[in-house]
């Protein structure tokens, strides 16, 4: 689990502080508190994504939160809401099954739509079939996969792939797949296609290690969160995740000096 604060769960999300906390109440992320911050699952992160998406699609906090409590008291036992694909039909939620859309108050199956972004705001559009599949670039294949991250995780992955086929070099392709493969609990598959990358870069080293750190295998994640520092020393949050490392490793020295660089890029060195 990853301690966050309201302002951290704003700038990933957008989600203000009653949102979130409307969530948890309704039982639809479990929180838990320690050493006085508040820590979230992943399974947390993916339904606060979704419900940040639908939000943007002005849907009110309320219907977003009965949608999720009906369809999580639907879910069999030891399922999690992250296995369902929720997206904006209008005004209204739909789960997405495959290619089809299923309204989620009344059940029925609507046409197969596409959420794309506009200057800005989301916009509900049929899909068009062609007698022909189109070949798409690499670059397109992204594109698409990175529009649909926040409405449709699972169908942002195959685009991923596909971009992958298209070019097995495509450096960004491959840490978002990473990171949607992890967000979703795959996390082997996240290791494998982490692993895959010959380029070091900074922002998959960091990845990497947060996955590493969700295996309990803190020593390797330390390693890379170093290597990550290695190439960009100015990474602020890998200063705070050592820290926080080095600290449970009972390495005070190193803790306080990785704690000391990231309040000074915070601006609050002399707090």
């Amino acid at each position: 689990m990853h301690a966050y604060d309201t302002k951290d769960l704003e700038r990933l999300f957008g989600l203000p502080a009653s949102a979130v906390r409307a969530l948890a109440r309704a039982g639809n992320i479990q929180p838990v508190r320690r050493a006085g911050r508040l820590h979230y699952s992943f399974h947390d992160l993916v339904v606060l994504r979704t419900a940040s998406a639908l939000r943007a699609a002005q849907i009110s906090s309320q219907r977003i939160n009965r949608t999720l409590h009906k369809l999580r008291s639907a879910l069999p036992a030891g399922s999690a809401l992250n296995s369902l694909s929720l997206t904006a039909l209008g005004n209204r939620i739909a789960i997405r099954e495959g290619q089809t859309l299923r309204e989620s108050e009344s059940g029925q199956y609507a046409l197969a739509l596409e959420i794309v972004e506009e200057k800005g705001r989301l916009h509900v559009i049929a899909r068009q079939d062609s007698a022909a599949p189109i070949e798409s670039s690499a670059e397109e294949l992204y594109s698409k996969a990175l529009a649909l991250e926040e409405t449709a995780p699972q169908e942002a992955q195959f685009a991923y792939e596909a971009c992958l086929e298209a070019d097995p070099n495509h450096l960004e392709a491959r840490i978002n797949l990473g990171r949607l493969l992890h967000i979703a609990g795959r996390l082997v598959e996240a290791e494998q296609v982490y692993r895959s990358i010959t380029e070091a870069e900074p922002l998959l080293l960091f990845n990497f290690a947060v996955l590493l750190e969700d295996l309990d295998r803190e020593p390797e994640a330390i390693q890379r969160y170093r290597e990550a520092l290695a190439l960009d020393p100015q990474f602020a949050d890998a200063h705070f995740n050592l820290a926080r490392l080095y600290e449970r490793a009972r390495d005070p020295k190193a803790s306080l000096r990785h704690l000391l660089a990231y309040r000074r890029m915070m601006g609050d060195g002399g707090a």
